[in-house]
């Protein structure tokens, strides 16, 4: 076997290791002659030595032409052969995969893919790598039902090296989530920070003050002389308006690299890193370090900002240390780490600063957050318990994705919660912030039509993925026909975990209640009465745009009378479905004890939906989602005979369909009372 057979044998391997086009770039050629023996056990059609798949004299000498200039790094020249050879023989299928190979380092994997589906179209039995390349491409262009079908095909195969199935198997999930999350789309309308703050350079990581007036960013100034220059920019809020920003100053910014800023919430500390800048492990400024980036602090004196300050070797370690976020308490410190003893590449650490001043070992957060891949871009809310980071370990669209995990009373991490399509893609995303209202989110995105590479964009962050607050609800309980206050008992529950958080009842005289409420929670309030339909109601404290303001509620309580009608506001369908999604127990189980309190009545379960869709589905599937209740009901021990049930469709809306928060007021479900 010749060098340029080897070669040859050789092109897709670094495909199948998984590497980046980066990586691959840098090793090809140096691993022509080793990784032939490697991928020539992949081939399931093997090949006498020095023979190709064509017998064309004049194919086979275009080709070996376009591998000399390939070796040589000249890739168009190579190019041109190729297409010589794939003209002289259509089905010659080595051209094809070198040609794939070179456009993949060119960054145009539409075409490589079209090399690789020719190729296979030849001979699927070629080579089995081939199905594992194509699917590779595919999903890093989010074309994920192609993907999904080559990953498939690739893992019946049999003899497939155990880190690529291991891969494969990974990115098959990937395609799953991917596909389910494009028909489930969460609500996103990125707006890009405009001209004021993006450029054509990269622009990333957004730190921004509690009051949102004060961000503070890092911008990647590269240029020809000077592969990478990070320093950080900052820019005021005026009426509203971002202005543009400008360089922090000198005892920031140096002629190394600034990068990942966090500000504590009242914009008083900054952290930040900063990385060695020559082989002997200086750092610009004369700033002393213990890796190849460190953790730096620096406080603000006046208006100005103080001299920094290394964070020392109990953060700091022989590695790197980066991306800092610092908690509201004030002396919780999270970040991003290569240090040896993690889970993956890189890992997401904790350190906490003890009564002395000085700061904890760091603890390693974990392999419910962390992964053999990459964590980064790790941002802890104000609330504390809500963790925002970027990863490409966890199932998500293929690359760098967003997630969230929250911290309950144990002090444990959630399982990670992808952010969802659209604000998740088949592209990076990374260095979320979310603003301490909650409502506000920043994150840097290369996704197209921005100013540069990475830019900054700024969103409403859907309610899922909100953090908690504190704050209170307070109302009066009233029968709703005469209005006479009514001394109801109150209880809060999680929607989540149908669990009952607290209970109170409200003030005989007056009907008058107050109840703190705990943070990031959805809730379920339930407020009963002898002689009264029990009445429910939800709400999010993700969603508040002022945690100090209180909960204004009114609470009518329906005297149990023929045809009176309460609506069940906590039972809950997946979109388009009529499957109960588990949050609705609580609810459903609240009404099982009424009934069963209640033993003479006797009601009809009514479905109700929007006017948007086809009238004659949208009828259906309220009669379903009526039905769904009913079973519930029968299950759990009430008496079918004293229940029946029916859809309406969208012929009794409660108020005209001329907005999103409407047609949600319209899809309900309801009980009436038929019999006493």
């Amino acid at each position: 076997m010749n060098y340029n057979e080897a070669f040859l044998r050789s092109v897709t391997l670094s495909v199948v290791e998984g590497w980046s086009i980066e990586t691959r770039n840098r090793t090809m050629k140096k691993l022509l002659i080793l990784t032939f023996a490697i991928t020539i056990v992949s081939c399931k059609a093997q090949l006498p030595p020095g023979e190709y798949t064509s017998t064309n004299k004049k194919a086979i000498s275009a080709f070996e032409s376009a591998i000399k200039f390939y070796q040589a790094g000249k890739d168009n020249e190579a190019e041109k052969e190729l297409l010589k050879a794939i003209e002289k023989d259509a089905n010659f299928i080595e051209p094809h995969l070198l040609y794939a190979e070179i456009l993949q380092t060119r960054k145009q994997p539409e075409k490589a893919i079209d090399e690789y589906v020719k190729a296979i179209s030849i001979n699927p039995g070629f080579n089995l790598n081939n199905f594992y390349n194509l699917a590779t491409l595919e999903i890093s262009i989010g074309k994920y039902d192609d993907a999904k079908k080559d990953y498939e095909r690739f893992l019946k195969k049999l003899h497939i090296n155990p880190d690529t199935q291991e891969d494969a198997e990974r990115n098959l999930a990937n395609c799953n989530f991917a596909i389910n999350a494009i028909k489930n789309p969460v609500p996103f309308d990125p707006k890009n920070m405009g001209n004021a703050i993006n450029s054509a350079f990269d622009d990333y990581f957004p730190a921004v003050t509690a009051d949102e007036q004060t961000l503070l960013y890092t911008r990647n100034n590269r240029t020809e002389e000077r592969h990478l220059q990070e320093d950080f920019l900052i820019s005021k809020k005026v009426n509203n308006v971002w202005q543009p920003s400008s360089l922090i100053g000198n005892a920031i910014n140096t002629e190394g690299n600034e990068g990942a800023p966090c500000l504590s919430v009242d914009g008083q500390l900054l952290f930040f890193v900063a990385c060695q800048e020559n082989a002997a492990g200086a750092y610009a400024g004369g700033r002393r370090g213990f890796g190849s980036c460190d953790i730096f602090y620096t406080e603000k004196v006046g208006d100005k900002w103080a001299t920094p300050y290394n964070m020392g070797d109990m953060v700091n370690s022989k590695q790197y240390e980066t991306q800092p976020s610092f908690s509201a308490d004030g002396k919780t410190l999270y970040f991003v780490s290569a240090r040896p003893g993690g889970i993956g590449e890189t890992d997401i650490y904790v350190s906490t600063l003890k009564p002395d001043g000085s700061w904890g070992s760091p603890k390693n957060l974990g392999p419910q957050i962390n992964t053999p891949g990459k964590e980064e871009s790790v941002f802890i809310h104000p609330d504390g318990k809500t963790l925002y980071f970027g990863s490409n370990g966890h199932v998500g669209m293929g690359k760098l994705d967003l997630y969230v995990s929250r911290m309950n009373e144990k002090g444990q991490w959630s399982t990670p919660v992808n952010l969802g399509y659209p604000i998740n893609t088949y592209g990076d995303e990374n260095s979320i912030l979310v603003a301490a209202s909650g409502n506000v989110a920043y994150f840097a995105s290369n996704r197209a039509g921005g100013q540069g590479g990475l830019d900054l964009y700024q969103f409403d962050l859907y309610e899922g993925a909100r953090p908690g607050k504190v704050t209170y609800a307070k109302g009066k309980v009233y029968d709703a026909k005469t209005k006479k206050p009514l001394g109801a008992h109150f209880e809060l529950l999680d929607l989540e975990t149908g669990l009952v958080v607290m209970e109170s009842n409200a003030n005989s005289g007056n009907g008058e209640f107050l109840m703190c409420l705990p943070i990031d929670k959805n809730y379920m309030l339930n407020a009963s009465q002898d002689g009264y339909l029990f009445y429910s109601e939800n709400f999010s404290l993700k969603e508040l745009a002022d945690q100090m303001k209180p909960i204004m509620l009114d609470v009518p309580m329906q005297p149990i009378e023929l045809e009176s009608t309460m609506e069940l506001k906590n039972v809950f369908f997946e979109t388009a479905k009529f499957d109960l999604k588990p949050e609705s127990k609580a609810e459903l189980n609240k009404l099982v004890a009424f009934l069963t309190k209640n033993k003479t009545i006797s009601g009809e379960l009514s479905g109700h939906t929007d006017n948007v869709g086809d009238k004659k589905m949208n009828q259906v599937l309220s009669q379903n989602r009526a039905k769904a209740v009913f079973d519930y009901l029968v299950a759990n021990g009430i008496d079918a005979k004293r229940l029946t049930y029916k859809g309406f469709g969208d012929t009794k809306p409660k108020v005209i369909n001329d907005s999103d928060e409407h047609r949600q007021m319209n899809r309900r479900t309801e009980f009436k009372v038929l019999g006493k």
